[in-house]
């Protein structure tokens, strides 16, 4: 079980490998800037679901420490389920029950309040969660363990009453409020639906939103689903109407030294010059068939709603046999952020299904919410180093 393999040593063994990196990251450096149409990775869009076999390969690799091999061949037997304990009719998800949810023994799997919570704490405590949905699950797991780690407890991921006090000591505002929909949020712009066929989707003005729903939970890093649950009454199509989301924050520290790629984990942890891990966002990084790099590359720059170019001499999408550029929007391929890095055709990014990361497997890049793309894009600096580890 996941829970049980996120141990100190395992992070600490992290650290202890990629500590080389900070010296390496001071020195003068010369990065390229990327250009504002990005080049295509490897099928950005592929969300194959990663084979088992994959994980006890990755966890023969010679190079990995016990801690992280662990971690990777974990991970796989974890459950990732909302299905709740309780019937559903007990469950309550008003304004009160989410922002005075409180800890206590057994809380059960399962979509609670407790977790949903719990979420907005972790999200703001910069150990992400990935899409907010109030549920137990993998990405909740990691989240606390990155959270414990960040915080000087052991990290276990699971939700102790030491952890769950020291999430709400930071807690500085309601986890969940009341917010009105406006006139602006009606208007889009919004896309009628997004075509798989890359060709059509050249074609288009822009790569937006298809819906309000869709929208509003990417602005309140919400699951789409989880937004519509809290608001069973709610039309989404009136300003005017008050509806109940996750009140959540963007504002990662400024000292991003060296990012963590850990394909095993499936997560990307960030750490200061002083090696200290200072937040963590659930990832989709590579498969087996389709690896993402391996090594240590830089940070080469940031391209926000970036215009993306199709090459078929990269990979075939369809019939498209012919170069394409797509115009940009939170459906491209990218998302609507691309963080460049050394190595041509790869970087960090945004995706168009966030309630799938670190669900699925990618063809290669390191893929992140939008929200969780956008937040690191903001504050990463050319020539932050990037470790890949299995």
């Amino acid at each position: 079980m996941f829970v049980r393999s996120l141990l100190a040593m395992s992070l600490s063994c992290i650290i202890a490998n990629v500590a080389f990196a900070a010296p390496i990251t001071e020195q003068p450096l010369n990065p390229k800037k990327i250009a504002a149409n990005v080049q295509d990775p490897i099928d950005p869009l592929a969300i194959d679901q990663m084979a088992s076999s994959d994980v006890s390969q990755s966890a023969s690799q010679p190079q990995m420490n016990t801690g992280a091999a662990s971690v990777a061949q974990n991970i796989e037997k974890t459950t990732d389920t909302a299905t709740t304990t309780a019937p559903e009719a007990k469950v309550s998800w008003t304004l009160d029950s989410l922002n005075n949810a409180e800890w206590s023994e057994n809380i059960g799997k399962g979509q609670f309040p407790v977790y949903a919570r719990a979420h907005v704490m972790l999200n703001d405590a910069h150990a992400s969660p990935g899409a907010i949905d109030g549920s137990s699950g993998q990405n909740t797991l990691k989240a606390i363990a990155s959270f414990q780690q960040i915080n000087g407890l052991t990290p276990t991921g699971q939700l102790t009453k030491e952890t769950w006090d020291a999430l709400v000591a930071q807690q500085t505002k309601p986890a969940y409020v009341e917010y009105t929909i406006t006139e602006a949020d009606l208007k889009g712009p919004y896309a009628a639906s997004i075509p798989t066929d890359y060709a059509l989707q050249a074609k288009m003005k822009g790569l937006y939103y298809t819906r309000v729903t869709e929208m509003l939970g990417e602005k309140f890093h919400m699951d789409e689903n989880f937004l519509k649950k809290l608001n069973p009454n709610a039309t989404f199509k009136k300003a005017g109407e008050k509806i109940i989301v996750a009140k959540s924050r963007n504002d990662l520290p400024e000292d991003i030294h060296l990012i963590v790629a850990h394909k095993g984990a499936k997560q990307l942890y960030l750490f200061n010059s002083r090696n200290q891990m200072i937040a963590s966002f659930p990832a989709t990084i590579g498969s087996t068939d389709t690896p993402s790099p391996t090594g240590t590359y830089k940070v080469v720059g940031v391209a926000k709603n970036p215009y993306y170019g199709y090459s078929p001499s990269n990979f075939i999408q369809g019939k498209n046999m012919k170069p394409l550029t797509l115009p940009p929007g939170p459906n491209a391929p990218v998302g609507n952020i691309w963080i460049g890095l050394s190595k041509k055709s790869f970087g960090i990014h945004g995706t168009p299904n966030p309630s799938l990361i670190s669900k699925t497997a990618s063809h290669g890049c390191i893929r992140l919410t939008n929200w969780d793309a956008n937040d690191l894009g903001g504050k990463v600096k050319s020539g932050v180093t990037v470790k890949f580890l299995e």
